[in-house]
C-alpha cells in the first residue's frame, strides 16, 4: 500500500488559508448533514456520523459548528437534498481521476466537472472507465511524532487493520472499508491522535508525467476540483514528483 501520500494531498501537510479552511468546514458539514438525515443524530448508533465527527475534530472544525449542523439536520431545517455521485475521467496523458461529489443539482455539477476536465487536457468519462484501477480502503493517518512504530503496528493488527505503512512524517493504517470505524475506535481508545480517518480509493499503479505542461494542467485540474463546493474528494494515480505537495 506504499505510496498513498504520493497521490493524495494529506491535509496536515499544507498550511491552509482561512478560505481553504472555510471550504473544508463546509464540505465536512455537508457530509454530516447527509448522514444525520440517513442514520440519525446519535453517534452511538450512527457509526458514519461518529467517523465524521472525528474527521471534523481532526480538521479543527469548532465543536459548536458540528453541534449546530447536527441539530439543524436532525430537526429537518436543512432544506438542501444532497445526493452522492461519483464521476470518473482522465487527466493529461491518461492520469486516472475519480471525483466524489455531494450535490443538489447534478446537471450543474456534471457541467462544471466536464468543463474542468476539458479545459485542462483531460476528459470526463463514463462510470467505470477508471474505477477498476482503484481499490477502496479505509485509511487512518497517524502523526509520527512520539509514536513507537512497533507498538502502533501491533495495536493496528490487534484492532483488525489489514496493512500498515511508515512514511517520513506519518503512519498510514489500512483497513477494509467496513472495518474503518471499529479500527479507529480501537486505536482511539489507546490514545492515538489521528490526522485523518477516511474511506479512500487507492490506485493499483501510478502514472509519471514527463511533460511540464501536462504537470501544470494536472495541478490546475486538481485545484479547480478542490475549489468546487460540490466536490468532496478527488483521487488520482499521478505520481507527483513533489510527493503529494500539489
Amino acid at each position: 500500500m506504499s505510496g498513498h501520500s504520493k497521490w493524495k494531498n494529506i491535509m496536515h501537510k499544507k498550511e491552509k488559508s482561512d478560505t481553504q479552511r472555510a471550504k473544508i468546514f463546509t464540505k465536512i458539514g455537508r457530509e454530516i448533514a447527509v448522514v444525520v438525515k440517513e442514520g440519525g443524530a446519535d453517534i452511538s448508533t450512527n457509526s458514519k456520523l461518529a467517523d465524521l465527527v472525528a474527521k471534523a475534530k481532526a480538521n479543527n472544525v469548532p465543536n459548536e459548528n458540528v453541534d449546530r449542523i447536527i441539530k439543524k439536520a436532525a430537526g429537518g431545517q436543512e432544506k438542501n437534498d444532497y445526493e452522492s455521485i461519483f464521476y470518473e475521467g482522465y487527466g493529461p496523458s491518461g492520469v486516472a481521476v475519480i471525483v466524489e461529489t455531494l450535490t443538489d443539482n447534478r446537471n450543474r455539477t456534471a457541467g462544471d466537472l466536464r468543463h474542468y476536465f476539458d479545459k485542462f487536457g483531460g476528459n470526463l468519462g463514463m462510470v467505470g472507465c477508471v474505477g477498476w484501477m482503484f481499490q477502496e480502503k479505509g485509511v487512518i493517518v497517524v502523526d509520527k511524532s512520539g509514536i513507537n512504530e512497533d507498538n502502533l503496528m501491533e495495536d493496528c493488527l490487534e484492532a483488525g487493520a489489514s496493512d500498515f505503512n511508515a512514511d517520513d512524517e506519518i503512519f498510514e493504517v489500512f483497513t477494509e472499508p467496513s472495518d474503518l470505524h471499529s479500527v479507529r475506535i480501537a486505536l482511539e481508545s489507546k490514545k492515538y491522535k489521528f490526522l485523518s480517518a477516511d474511506s479512500e480509493r487507492i490506485p493499483a499503479n501510478f502514472v509519471h508525467l514527463e511533460n511540464s505542461d501536462d504537470m501544470l494542467k494536472m495541478n490546475l485540474l486538481l485545484e479547480h476540483l478542490d475549489d468546487d463546493d460540490d466536490v468532496q474528494n478527488v483521487w488520482h494515480n499521478w505520481e507527483n514528483p513533489d510527493d503529494g505537495e500539489e
